[in-house]
């Protein structure tokens, strides 16, 4: 007779085996910071409930338990304003990574889709853009425009926006070389469907990893406008102005230098590392297979 302990050895077991590639401690490490950042800027005020813009205790007080992070020239509590900060990077990089992509995935999608002159002049564009020093390029844009937190969006999703059209393009124009694409329009397929359907959804990798990098290059370059002036403007705190501010006392009191920089160096290294682990799991070349674009991309022989 057989019995349940019979019929369970019976049944064949399946073990969950994870990926190499889904065990890299480099993407790991990077995926832990972002996260500690991500929620610091979400709920980090609801845990420290101080008012960042409140000058309500002795200025230059170091670090403490009623202040870990001590207070700033005027008596505000730096732990606050450093917390605030967070929300203030994490937002103009969501907003200028949004602009960059969107530009330049209409740029590099419809130039590599139709190619001929069309192709020619938004490429033409490009590399013009490319020309330009990326951080001379956010300045004049956000002097034009005047410094704000708004503006310095704006700026750095124009400047961002010529290396998503390029690295776009280039995945666009892998992908219409596939058979598979000639067998869709040969099928009736149309140009919006063949865009959608097809060629889309297997560009999503390097948009996945180039999303990620140029993040942590929206923090650094919204740090450095802030602290030139032309970001967000003071009382509302961020990283950059709150080093503006530390420089000028930097011979009376370092610590207010040295959480806001530790705070961009953290994030900053966060999204690299997370960019480097997602690229070892998504790169087709690496082995990654997340998406048909890790098994499309494959070189043909």
């Amino acid at each position: 007779m057989t019995t349940v302990a019979s019929t369970w050895r019976m049944i064949p077991r399946r073990r969950l085996r994870v990926s190499s590639k889904w065990r890299n401690p480099v993407g790991i490490a990077g995926a832990v910071i972002v996260a500690f950042v991500v929620l610091t800027a979400l709920f980090g005020h609801l845990i420290w409930t101080i008012n960042p813009n409140d000058p309500a205790w002795n200025s230059f007080e170091p670090p403490s338990w009623a202040h870990p992070f001590g207070t700033d020239e005027i008596g505000r509590d730096t732990l606050a304003r450093v917390i605030h900060g967070a929300k203030v990077s994490l937002s103009v990089g969501a907003v200028a990574v949004g602009i960059a992509l969107s530009a330049g995935l209409a740029v590099g999608l419809v130039g590599a889709f139709y190619r001929g002159p069309l192709d020619f002049v938004l490429m033409r564009v490009v590399d013009v853009t490319f020309a330009f020093p990326l951080i001379i390029l956010a300045m004049l844009i956000a002097g034009l425009l005047g410094p704000s937190r708004t503006n310095a969006m704006i700026a750095l999703g124009i400047v961002f926006f010529p290396a998503f059209a390029r690295v776009i393009r280039a995945a666009v124009l892998e992908v219409m070389g596939f058979p598979f694409i000639e067998s869709a329009r040969s099928l009736g397929a149309g140009d919006v469907r063949l865009m959608t359907r097809h060629v889309l959804p297997n560009i999503i990798a390097p948009i996945t990893v180039l999303t990620t990098v140029y993040f942590s290059q929206a923090i650094l370059a919204e740090a450095t406008l802030s602290f030139l002036g032309l970001g967000t403007q003071p009382p509302e705190a961020a990283w950059g102005n709150m080093l503006a501010t530390a420089r000028s006392n930097i011979n009376r009191d370092i610590w207010p230098a040295i959480w806001p920089g530790l705070a961009i160096m953290i994030a900053v290294l966060g999204f690299n590392f997370l960019g480097d682990g997602l690229r070892d799991i998504l790169d087709p070349r690496i082995g990654g297979s997340v998406t048909d674009a890790a098994v499309i991309g494959k070189k043909k022989d």
